[in-house]
């Protein structure tokens, strides 16, 4: 029983499995940090252009990421497609997970800014916003 205690102490998440796979997470809400990361330069050459948004330090696991883009005039959005990774617990009882945005480079070449957003039920929406002009590939 004394092991069983300290583990409640030292995590800050903890999660149970009950029957059919519910999973109950106990912890805090965190909102994650955001980092968007352009397309190489190697990609751009091959006609390609895939932005990555990685979240790191979330809780619980199930914030969602999506991607908005505007043109240079900022009048229209571009769209690509879009994948995500399931959230992964780690060692500090949060999650990390991340989406990526598949553009052509001609795409690319028309962007003026991406969006990454990560929300989950009643929290505050959390953003970051990655303009291409401040890209070292344009």
């Amino acid at each position: 029983m004394t092991k069983i205690n300290k583990v409640f102490v030292q995590f800050v998440s903890l999660w149970w499995t009950f029957g059919g796979g519910t999973r109950l997470d106990v912890g805090s809400d965190t909102r994650p940090a955001l980092t968007v990361l352009p397309p190489s330069n190697k990609e751009l050459e091959n006609g390609k252009a895939t932005l990555m948004c990685v979240a790191n330090k979330g809780f619980p696991s199930d914030w969602s990421l999506s991607w908005k883009t505007s043109d240079s005039s900022g009048s229209s959005s571009i769209r690509g497609e879009e994948s995500r990774t399931p959230g992964v617990l780690q060692n500090d009882g949060l999650y990390s997970w991340s989406s990526t945005l598949t553009l052509t480079a001609d795409q690319w070449g028309k962007v003026g800014s991406v969006t990454c957003e990560a929300t989950q039920g009643s929290q505050t929406l959390v953003s970051e916003i990655l303009r291409r002009d401040q890209c070292s590939q344009s």
